[in-house]
């Protein structure tokens, strides 16, 4: 695929919202970005990984909510990210178009589910992305970190990947967890006795829907 952006390419509209946010991507990163949108809206018509209400605010609700990982945490090089429950490829995907010089595995449980994500990374030409139709508790591998989407309790997803967690240390945060998660969350990391840290979005993107929105960080 060829990656350069002509002048026809989406500059402004929904998409100008990740570039707002993240002024430093290369002209690679914005075209994939900006492909997101009908990649989706293709793909969604077919087999439903967004919900139908959201597809239209595809680059608020799920791309910058996916991206509000990486204003928590600026992965180095090299780093290796499971995505778990990843649906249609949230977050990992924008993740891994932000962050191409490391390695991302994305598994759900829906095999129509990765049979999206595979289709849209092979159309964006995203080489640091592997997809499987599997259970997280089947996964062998380890990970300096996993990343989550509302897939499941916090509870649930620690038991699944506690021993998936890397030992190899060289981030800018002790490898483990990063939930994207809304709402009161006191309860139900309360098993975690304060090893919990919150990051509110709305403290970093400044649309609604991030009022309540936040990243846990729950280190392994």
């Amino acid at each position: 695929m060829n990656f350069s952006v002509n002048s026809s390419s989406p500059t402004s509209g929904a998409v100008a919202l990740i570039f707002q946010y993240f002024p430093k991507l290369s002209e690679q990163q914005k075209f994939q970005f900006s492909q997101l949108q009908s990649l989706y809206a293709h793909w969604n018509s077919q087999i439903n990984v967004v919900s139908r209400k959201d597809i239209d605010l595809l680059y608020e609700r799920h791309v910058l909510h996916s991206l509000g990982i990486a204003k928590v945490l600026d992965f180095k090089p090299k780093t290796t990210i499971m995505d778990v429950g990843c649906g249609g490829g949230f977050p990992g995907i924008p993740l891994a178009i932000l962050f191409p010089e490391c390695n991302f595995y994305l598994v759900d449980s829906i095999g129509k589910k990765i049979k999206v994500v595979n289709e849209i990374t092979m159309a964006l030409g995203l080489t640091n992305v592997k997809a499987e139709h599997k259970r997280a508790e089947e996964v062998k591998e380890k990970f300096e970190f996993v990343v989550t989407r509302a897939v499941a309790t916090s509870s649930e997803l620690y038991r699944w990947i506690q021993n998936k967690i890397s030992r190899t240390q060289f981030n800018n945060l002790p490898n483990g967890i990063l939930f994207l998660k809304g709402g009161d969350l006191t309860e139900e990391f309360a098993a975690f006795n304060k090893r919990v840290v919150f990051y509110d979005l709305k403290d970093y993107f400044k649309e609604e829907f991030f009022e309540t929105k936040r990243v846990a960080y729950l280190p392994i």
